[in-house]
């Protein structure tokens, strides 16, 4: 049975049931249900998620840093929006929720 949650996966509940922890837990660890449940797409997707969001934190912050003044003003509000970001992106695996985040969320790096 195909369950469709939020506005742009389709996952089997079954997939979705069994790998709700994982996929909370890939928002702080993004490889973790990459080792764990490798063979969950519902796990895949939020490490996915979870990649893009450490990715662009990184890049940021970094080019951020960099930019006197203005970014550094900036670097602030970019970081708490990375952290919301992230807490928007635990929630919903642990909600059984496959919700792109805004913005970066329709990337997809890992297949």
């Amino acid at each position: 049975m195909k369950v469709q949650t939020g506005t742009t996966r389709v996952f089997t509940a079954e997939d979705i049931e069994k790998n709700k922890t994982m996929a909370g837990l890939a928002y702080l660890l993004f490889f973790l249900p990459l080792i764990t449940c490798p063979e969950s797409q519902y796990a895949k997707f939020h490490a996915n998620q979870s990649l893009l969001l450490w990715i662009t934190g990184i890049a940021g912050g970094f080019i951020l840093g960099l930019i006197p003044i203005i970014g550094w003003i900036i670097l602030p509000f970019f970081s708490i929006a990375c952290v919301i970001l992230g807490v928007i992106g635990l929630v919903n695996g642990l909600n059984g929720v496959a919700k792109e985040l805004p913005i970066i969320g329709k990337y997809t790096l890992l297949k």
